[in-house]
């Protein structure tokens, strides 16, 4: 399987936890890491290469830090500007059909905060369910995420062990040793990954 990782981080230079977990990621076989941000610093993004990018891989990963409840606006611009109507999505739109998706996000909250009876009012899956319906729309199967809570208050050794579940994720996905099935029954990847 391919992996392409679309990552959006518009202050990466202030990163203290995606530094960490994207350190590495493009030196993995059949994985592709895209920095938007790095390759399209004037926001003049190219189409028809992110078109190709998409086509070539197995399963989409688009990783981010949560910015208010959504994705950075770069990433936002992408949506908007590579999944066209008659490519991505529509009666003709079969470029991503049966293609898998799945995010990785760093949260600034503890994992707790998300929960309709707590500070955020919501759930993580609530909240991530416009991207998970695109990637419905564009006939994707989307995966529950990989997420890393508590970005502001994380220890460097948390964020670590955060980065080997997520280098183990990829592997797994990479290596075709990776049950789609079972994956689905979690709420995070973090825990089906710790619990194999």
């Amino acid at each position: 399987m391919k992996v392409l990782i679309i990552f959006a981080h518009p202050a990466f230079h202030k990163s203290k936890v995606n530094k960490v977990l994207v350190d590495g990621l493009s030196d993995i076989d059949h994985v592709t890491f895209h920095d938007l941000y790095q390759e399209y610093p004037d926001n003049d993004i190219d189409i028809k290469r992110e078109q190709t990018l998409l086509s070539q891989h197995d399963l989409i990963v688009f990783q981010f830090p949560l910015f208010w409840y959504s994705t950075p606006s770069l990433l936002k611009e992408w949506q908007d500007l590579v999944l066209e109507h008659g490519w991505a999505f529509g009666s003709k739109g079969n470029a991503l059909k049966d293609k898998w998706f799945l995010c990785a996000i760093t949260a600034g909250g503890p994992r707790n905060a998300y929960r309709i009876e707590d500070f955020h009012s919501h759930t993580l899956h609530q909240l991530l369910s416009p991207l998970k319906q695109t990637a419905k729309l564009c006939k994707m199967k989307p995966l529950p995420p990989f997420v890393v809570h508590g970005t502001h208050a994380i220890e460097l050794t948390e964020v670590k062990k955060e980065k080997v579940n997520l280098l183990k994720l990829l592997y797994e996905l990479t290596n075709d040793n990776f049950s789609f099935e079972e994956a689905e029954k979690y709420e995070y990847l973090n825990d089906y990954i710790t619990k194999k």
